[in-house]
């Protein structure tokens, strides 16, 4: 059983070029993808992480959170430095310690925060040993 967020966005070729050109993810289904822009859903793949965008009434909320676990506790700070390298505003939430870096939570999990377009946020990390 495979579970796929749904991430409510306004634009989707401004969330596309987001999660393609910082995040890594890339179209599911790239022939297809005049197709999903105009239907108003595209499916994107990174690795074994599948999400969806869609601009469709009543899929998702804008400004939810979704929960990414990395392969392993070195990939928190690598994604980040990468992200960051390639456009990850770490600037617009000063008041949020895991937006600026990675952090370790006092539950037990080292992440950082990557907040897109339209206030979806990517809680991206790996626990703690």
């Amino acid at each position: 059983m495979n579970v796929i967020p749904v991430l409510k966005c306004t634009d989707l070729k401004r969330s596309l070029a987001f999660y393609t050109a910082v995040l890594d993810f890339e179209p599911k289904y790239p022939d297809y993808l005049d197709d999903s822009i105009n239907n108003g859903v595209i499916d994107l793949i990174n690795d074994n992480a599948e999400i969806q965008l869609s601009c469709h009434p009543g899929d998702g909320v804008s400004g939810s959170a979704t929960n990414v676990r990395l392969n392993g506790l070195a990939d928190v700070d690598l994604f980040f430095a990468k992200y960051v390298s390639r456009g990850l505003d770490i600037t617009s939430r000063k008041d949020s310690p895991a937006h600026q870096a990675p952090f370790n939570q006092t539950w037990g999990i080292r992440e950082f925060y990557a907040t897109d377009p339209d206030e979806n946020t990517l809680r991206i990390g790996y626990p703690l040993p």
